[in-house]
């Protein structure tokens, strides 16, 4: 029996965490530790400044005390496992919204994937990009999707080596839809300035950072990216890779140090 752990950044009531633990459970031994609230936006942070503790929701999930995802395969991943035993896989998500381009860096979704594979689990994120503020989003084509690739993974071993994850998004299309899949690069996204200025009772001002427009910038290059891939209705899966080096810089760099 192949072992998979769950999480998300959404939260452990998220619509998109059921989906995808509804889609998973025939596959394998299915372990969820989610944050008790959303941390969308999180990124690649651990708590270290309180204790967390684990909530037990149902058998083998667990909700963990205001923890981020890393937090969340951090702890489960070394408290729940252990040295022998390990999960075949960690998938996180279905995140709520679009996980494109740099927003990797923001993601929380993305970062579960990433303290996943620097603990030496291969992983995968999947996020469901929707359209306005994602009020109503529906899972049914994601969790198709987590299903297969999973099951690709779990059938033929993960396709990328260590320290690199499968970060994955499907668009906004109906359920009955069967939209190619598309190896993509991360694209480049056009960001705003949106934060809303109000002011509460007693007349202190205090700010709301809005939510951006799905905006990217055209970037030629040898493969398409995650962004044009959507804009084209195909399932986007890129892999990436933890090392952030500008290789094309050192030369550049030491020449200007001499």
């Amino acid at each position: 029996m192949k072992r998979i752990f769950i999480t998300n950044d959404d939260g452990y009531d998220a619509p998109g965490l059921h989906a995808l633990i509804d889609a998973l459970r025939p596959l394998g031994q299915i372990t969820v530790v989610a944050p008790t609230l959303e941390k969308s936006a999180s990124g690649h942070s651990l708590t270290l400044t309180r204790p967390l503790r684990f909530i037990e929701v149902d058998d083998d999930f667990y909700k963990l005390d205001d923890g981020t995802p890393t937090d969340c395969v951090f702890l489960g991943l070394n408290k729940l496992y252990g040295d022998d035993i390990r999960p075949d896989l960690v998938v996180s998500g279905i995140n709520r919204g679009a996980n494109m381009g740099e927003d990797i860096t923001y993601s929380g979704t993305a970062a579960a994937a990433m303290e996943a594979v620097l603990q030496g689990v291969p992983a995968v994120a999947f996020s469901q990009v929707c359209e306005g503020h994602c009020d109503t989003v529906d899972y049914t084509l994601a969790a198709r999707t987590a299903a297969d690739i999973v099951r690709r993974i779990l059938d033929a071993g993960f396709p990328l080596p260590s320290r690199q994850f499968l970060n994955v998004n499907i668009p906004p299309l109906p359920a009955t839809a069967t939209p190619p899949m598309q190896v993509t690069r991360e694209g480049r996204r056009a960001y705003g300035n949106h934060a809303e200025t109000h002011r509460n009772p007693r007349g202190i001002e205090y700010y709301w950072i809005g939510l951006p427009r799905l905006d990217w910038i055209p970037d030629a290059g040898e493969a398409m990216t995650d962004f044009e891939a959507i804009e084209r209705g195909a399932i986007s899966l890129t892999p990436v890779q933890l090392d952030l080096t500008a290789y094309k810089q050192i030369e550049p760099l030491k020449a200007w140090l001499s």
